[in-house]
């Protein structure tokens, strides 16, 4: 079992590992496999992003490892196990793992480990003798250890993202090196994470279109909402085009699996800025101040969306577009 949460009640972090818990045991194993009906997998995705963006991370991690175990020839999580991917590669030492005579090790501290107490499994990554690998490890083990204290956070705080350490923890090694990295599903699971912000955008959204409702609209906070909604529809209409794109070639033989995940991401990404800019400055401080919900969607919308990797993934779609015709659908 992996380690306990704290005593106190309602924590954000229980509550949070609580709804993690019920989505693994009830919903889980009915959402498709990239490449099998990949929009409405994204679709549940951004269903989660609107109800709760720490629930959607873990969500998120959780379907993606089976989706990695599943392309790497691995089995899927057994009933009753909740996985994460934890492969953060900041600067720094990092986790290294070490070949013994019944398999594999791993040591090292892993930041940013959303789930650190709630997950019962991980696919961590590592650096090896033979390059850049990824490990299923069981986080009963008992040189597996959430670093209490490094997840002071208020956007994101349910996610439970504290850094792992990994005192020679038993692993198996899930892949060839760098097929992480390399593998079409990549690519795919990069724009599930771009549906969990969207979602996300919709729940600060959602502040905006009450006031609609409730026939509380002038001609300034109109304009706003007519802005977001142009917003949304694209961003919904573009990541539904993009599941549909990947099922039709779920081993990317076109070799078109990159630029769709920059494009989309740096798109999403674009709109939840403009989203909670355009929220904010029609509806000014009191959802903030007075609507817990709202200012929750707010702060874990900024944390989460800062996992794009903003200019340095738009050079390299800038570098990828000049490659090819203007305009040209890679």
């Amino acid at each position: 079992m992996p380690p306990e949460l704290p005593d106190f009640a309602c924590t954000p972090e229980r509550r949070t590992a609580d709804l993690f818990a019920d989505f693994v045991k009830l919903q889980a194993g009915g959402v498709p496999l990239p490449g099998r009906s990949t929009t409405r997998r994204f679709s549940t995705l951004s269903d989660l992003g609107r109800q709760d963006l720490s629930v959607a991370r873990l969500a998120e991690g959780h379907l993606d490892a089976a989706a990695i175990l599943h392309e790497l020839g691995h089995h899927l999580p057994a009933a009753g196990e909740r996985w994460g991917v934890w492969a953060a590669r900041p600067p720094g030492p990092g986790v290294s793992a070490t070949r013994t005579g019944q398999g594999w090790e791993i040591s090292g501290v892993k930041p940013y480990c959303s789930g650190a107490h709630s997950c019962t499994h991980a696919l961590v990554t590592a650096d090896a003798d033979d390059g850049y690998r990824l490990f299923a490890v069981a986080l009963d083990d008992p040189g597996a250890k959430p670093v209490e204290g490094t997840w002071p956070a208020i956007g994101m705080v349910g996610s439970d993202s504290l850094d792992m350490s990994f005192t020679e923890v038993r692993a198996r090694a899930v892949g060839e090196a760098e097929e992480y990295l390399t593998r079409p599903g990549f690519q795919h699971g990069g724009i599930g994470v771009a549906a969990c912000w969207l979602g996300g955008a919709h729940a600060v959204a959602a502040t905006l279109y009450g006031r609609a409702a409730a026939g509380r609209l002038n001609d300034h906070t109109a304009a706003h909402l007519g802005t977001i909604d142009m917003l949304l529809h694209t961003a919904d209409g573009v990541v539904h085009r993009a599941g549909d794109e990947i099922d039709t070639d779920p081993l990317d033989e076109r070799q078109e699996a990159r630029t769709r995940s920059l494009r989309v991401r740096a798109l999403v990404e674009k709109v939840c800025t403009e989203v909670m800019d355009h929220v904010g400055r029609a509806t000014g401080a009191g959802p903030l101040c007075r609507d817990e919900r709202h200012a929750r969607a707010v702060a874990d919308l900024t944390v989460y969306v800062r996992q794009h990797h903003a200019e340095t993934n738009l050079a390299e779609l800038g570098r990828l577009a000049a490659a090819g015709s203007p305009g040209e659908s890679r």
